[in-house]
């Protein structure tokens, strides 16, 4: 008999009579690997725990690209197709660091560490750790707040005031990430599909692989795909733009209402009408080649029911006055299909709904489309997970790096629910929101965050609490409009940045990052 073993787990060569049959093997291979087929294609079942990864240019990089990220995502999610790049950038930045840089270590006064300027070769690990930190700079509906006062409301907020609830919403969804990890992050059944797409470039971009003769190698392939698409975008995205979505309807009777409703693809059906800039597919739903054939053909066929079916049939029988304001909008109406004047109803002093004026004025309206599509199925779409075993990547990290202790997600949680409450009520009460509220959104956020993130780990999408939480605090505490947004940032932002957190805790699960580097990285991010 000859011993082998894989990943630690010793395996002995059976005799013929006793061998197992190839259904038995392969759940056998399953249970060795990861039981997931698109995880055993991808992610690699091997790690070197002494490759370097919080070095200088780690920390340099990752500040850097952080802190402008920050700005830049911000300032990009305003255009039509945001822009992130830094996975791409931090490569040759990395690798010219550690091509110029010294090699002396330097010495921590006071005290026993030490770290070198330039430990080795730019490795994997560190681009992993640059791009997850870079990142988690982006401030979420926190900063939106602050813009629609602004810019809607004509009001400005406490910039301290403003700081702390971009903060505290983060910490919040931190300290909630830390709750789920076992369920949602070791289970190899929660596969995270989107990750694989960033594994196989990480792979692509820093491993060396030969090229298969008459084949093209990973990275050469990416590099013409990105040449190829940054070239191509000049057409739609300057010469052309036009072709973003082509409409031979509206072509064809370019005078006719109904013609622009049923073909327009930007304002109307789309109905016999294509684009060709990927832009338009993914610069609000994230690229499609992540999403399991399963999601997304469940998303098509709701897709086809609700913009197919059931708007034309509600618009054209003029439900609730449909046809007095466009199909596609999510604007706010009167009655008379002008535009609301929000400001004539608010109260300047208290900042609240004057209910007399409301009353003197108008109901607000909005479109057939968005109080389906928006309202009416945000809240039909409003478990168990099978834990049996480690898979091999488990097995890997479990042996190799120390957990990160619950109780540090806990201590998060705990200052981060506190200056949560200063946020809140202090400031002369200026976010409207008082402590009870902020209970509530933080317990809305806990009893989804589970669910939506069982169908993100395993389809790649999922359903947001949105509007849920505007009706909900809506109806609890009216007449408050930033109280309103205060309540959904905190239930919303509180579980977005918990399902971040979760998602980079698997990819560097994936990468074999230590999970302690992994919480201090993304706790330094924020």
């Amino acid at each position: 008999m000859e011993d082998s073993t894989k990943d630690g787990l010793h395996s002995i060569e059976l005799p013929e009579f006793t061998k197992q049959t190839p259904s038995e093997k392969i759940i056998e291979e399953e249970i060795n690997d990861s039981p997931i087929e698109e995880v055993r294609l991808i992610v690699p079942i091997t790690d070197d725990p002494t490759i370097p990864f919080l070095t200088i240019r780690t920390w340099v990089i990752r500040l850097t690209s952080c802190m402008l990220l920050a700005f830049v995502n911000q300032f990009f999610s305003y255009r039509q197709n945001p822009i992130v790049c830094i996975q791409i950038v931090s490569l040759p930045i990395g690798r010219l660091m550690a091509a110029t840089l010294p090699t002396k270590v330097i010495r921590v006064p006071l005290t026993n560490w030490s770290f070198s300027l330039n430990p080795g070769p730019f490795s994997l690990k560190e681009h992993v750790l640059i791009t997850l930190f870079a990142g988690a700079g982006y401030g979420g509906f926190a900063l939106d707040i602050v813009t629609l006062m602004k810019a809607f409301y004509h009001r400005r907020l406490n910039p301290i005031a403003a700081m702390l609830l971009a903060q505290t919403t983060q910490w919040l969804g931190y300290g909630f990430a830390g709750m789920f990890r076992k369920y949602l992050v070791d289970s190899p059944y929660m596969w995270w599909p989107g990750n694989l797409v960033s594994v196989s470039l990480f792979r692509a971009l820093n491993e060396d692989e030969k090229r298969p003769k008459g084949h093209l190698s990973r990275l050469q392939f990416f590099l013409i795909v990105l040449i190829s698409s940054f070239a191509y975008y000049i057409v739609p995205g300057y010469f052309f733009p036009s072709i973003s979505a082509l409409s031979f309807v509206c072509w064809i009777w370019k005078d006719s209402v109904t013609a622009q409703q049923i073909g327009s693809g930007f304002n109307g059906f789309g109905i016999g009408s294509f684009g060709l800039d990927w832009t338009t597919v993914s610069g609000f739903l994230g690229s499609p080649l992540a999403n399991p054939a399963f999601s997304i053909f469940n998303t098509m066929a709701g897709f086809a029911l609700v913009v197919y079916v059931l708007v034309p049939i509600a618009y054209y029988t003029n439900a609730f006055n449909a046809k007095r304001y466009p199909i596609f909008t999510s604007n706010v109406y009167d009655s008379t299909g002008h535009q609301y004047n929000i400001t004539r109803i608010l109260d300047d002093k208290t900042f609240t709904i004057d209910y007399a004026a409301y009353d003197s004025y108008d109901r607000m309206h909005i479109s057939m489309f968005l109080s389906l599509s928006r309202y009416g199925f945000a809240f039909s779409v409003a478990g168990t997970v099978e834990d049996k075993f480690l898979d091999v990547h488990g097995r890997i990290m479990k042996r190799n790096y120390e957990p990160v202790p619950q109780w540090w997600f806990v201590a998060i949680l705990v200052i981060s629910l506190s200056l949560s409450f200063f946020t809140c009520e202090g400031f002369n009460g200026q976010l409207q929101l008082p402590y009870w509220g902020l209970l509530l959104a933080c317990a809305m956020a806990l009893f989804f965050l589970f669910p939506v993130a069982v169908l993100i780990a395993t389809t790649n999408s999922g359903p947001g609490i949105g509007v849920i939480t505007e009706m909900f605090f809506g109806y609890l505490y009216p007449g408050r409009p930033l109280a309103n947004m205060t309540f959904r940032c905190y239930g919303v932002t509180g579980m977005d940045q918990a399902l971040w957190f979760i998602s980079d805790f698997k990819l560097g699960y994936y990468m074999k990052i230590p999970p302690k580097s992994m919480f201090i990285m993304q706790l330094t991010a924020k």
